[in-house]
């Protein structure tokens, strides 16, 4: 199951790659070419019930952030590009992070949290939470087709929008687009 996984991230990652060049704005190299933009829903759509936990084993789902806007990013520590973007998400985290927004980076690392505890140490994350399903059920619930995927999701715990593979989440115009789903409390 995982090496089906692996294999059917690292093709959606080359297909969502091909297919956003022609629309990308990266000052990247193109080499990286990272797709820059969420698609967002014209109405919000309701997500399944999903259960992770977090660095303390403490079970959690997607209700436990209700009232706050969450950007959710499915990842592993094995996915390059998933590797390649968290500096943007533990960045975005530090600028926006706080009552009304949060990201929520669910690992699906079978190992478990030391392996994540481990990558944060190494590469110096300091704002993000640890969070886990070692047994990949929330990604095949929410339908995550390849790694990373990230969705937005707004107070409610309802999907506004989604992005299969690797963003700059830290980049102005992605912090403009968030800012404009914040959840004021």
């Amino acid at each position: 199951m995982v090496a089906a996984l692996a294999v059917t991230s690292v093709m959606m990652y080359i297909d969502s790659d091909k297919s956003s060049r022609a629309s990308a704005i990266s000052d990247k190299p193109a080499a990286t070419n990272w797709p820059r933009s969420l698609v967002m829903h014209e109405t919000p759509r309701p997500l399944p019930k999903i259960t992770f936990e977090d660095g303390d084993g403490q079970a959690l789902t997607l209700a436990s952030f209700k009232g706050t806007t969450v950007l959710l990013n499915i990842w592993a520590t094995w996915c390059v590009p998933c590797r390649e973007e968290m500096p943007t998400l533990d960045a975005l985290q530090a600028e926006l992070g706080g009552p009304g927004f949060e990201v929520v980076p669910l690992s699906v690392d079978r190992a478990g949290p030391e392996v994540v505890r481990k990558f944060y140490a190494e590469i110096g994350i300091r704002n993000l939470g640890l969070y886990i399903d070692a047994s990949m059920q929330a990604s095949f619930d929410l339908a995550a087709v390849g790694l990373p995927t990230t969705l937005l999701i707004d107070a409610e715990g309802q999907e506004l929008g989604r992005l299969v593979g690797p963003a700059e989440w830290d980049a102005p115009e992605m912090i403009d687009l968030l800012k404009t789903h914040l959840t004021t409390n």
